[in-house]
């Protein structure tokens, strides 16, 4: 018997989304694409004629819950700027009926930090004390929730262009957020000496260069899905040690990495280890010698597993 799915707005996904542990979930999400209890296919790239934006499609199974779904997200170009949207739409596999449609905005900004916080832990040096922040948007700010606790950090420096010329209000809000929150003057002040760095802007284009770093650093990045869009300049990739979320989707779709093989002679094959084999002792850790980054590209199961988990608590209330 069909039933009409639960249709979740916006606030209702954010209230929802307080109530799970997202990184827990995303754990257990790259364990099980690790031991074929998953399937990420690759993300589906439609670009809009004349120049008018693009759509990415995000799929993905998760068979142990008997759910499989897609998050279809627009880049709009605008004349007042571009406009993203997300939605997610989970469908049952024992029914064929779908069961929600959420507005993936919270989903995918919680699921974009929470899946960086899952790899500064496994990545991240034991005794890195000092984290970066390049970034103040929402996106930056739930990175900042999901990692402050992961190591015992000394200082958290945060640089966001424009961000000391805001109303006063937003620079205590982002200060609210942990009391060793530091707003940096310039990017490069907020680098200097960092342990870890954490990318988390909108720019098509490279926000830092690994190149001018003090010490060797975890860099992570997330980018946006303008195309080929990178935080980082692509021939740098050779220089460091490089993870991914997944190695079989990523490469084809970062930015920097599509670059690097075309124009730099980098090959994927160079990638360290992503998430489901660092989470199953499958890939090394890295080693300080030079610098990491991790890549996130945004997985369709990411999404699909925090829509299932909102799914299960709208049921059973």
């Amino acid at each position: 018997m069909s039933h009409a799915p639960f249709v979740i707005d916006h606030v209702q996904a954010r209230q929802l989304l307080e109530q799970v542990d997202v990184p827990q979930i995303l754990r257990k999400l790259f364990r099980d694409l690790a031991a074929g209890q998953a399937v990420q296919p690759a993300q589906q790239l439609v670009e809009f004629p004349q120049g008018g934006g693009d759509f990415i499609n995000y799929l993905g199974v998760l068979a142990e819950e008997r759910v499989y779904g897609v998050k279809t997200s627009p880049y709009i170009v605008r004349k007042e700027g571009p406009l993203v949207t997300a939605w997610t739409l989970l469908m049952s596999m024992q029914t064929g009926q779908p069961l929600l449609l959420c507005d993936a905005g919270e989903l995918t900004t919680a699921r974009t930090a929470a899946t960086t916080a899952v790899a500064v832990d496994a990545l991240a040096a034991p005794q890195a004390t000092r984290l970066a922040i390049i970034g103040s948007g929402p996106v930056a700010q739930a990175h900042l929730r999901y990692v402050k606790d992961l190591r015992d950090w000394h200082s958290i420096t945060l640089f966001s262009p424009g961000l000391t010329h805001k109303d006063p209000q937003a620079l205590a809000s982002l200060k609210a957020l942990d009391p060793r929150l530091y707003i940096a003057g310039s990017r490069e002040e907020a680098v200097q000496d960092a342990d870890v760095i954490m990318l988390c802007t909108s720019s098509a284009g490279p926000v830092i260069d690994p190149r001018a770093l003090s010490k060797p650093a975890l860099i992570t990045s997330i980018s946006t899905n303008a195309v080929r869009a990178h935080e980082i300049p692509p021939e740098t990739l050779s220089e460091m040690q490089v993870y991914c979320d997944y190695r079989q989707t990523t490469p084809g779709s970062a930015g920097e990495m599509l670059i690097a093989s075309e124009q730099h002679g980098w090959d994927s094959s160079a990638i360290a280890g992503d998430l489901a084999e660092l989470l199953s002792d499958l890939a090394p850790r890295p080693e300080y010698d030079r610098h990491v980054f991790f890549r996130s590209i945004g997985l369709g199961l990411e999404d699909i597993a925090l829509a299932n988990a909102i799914y299960q608590l709208q049921k059973n209330q």
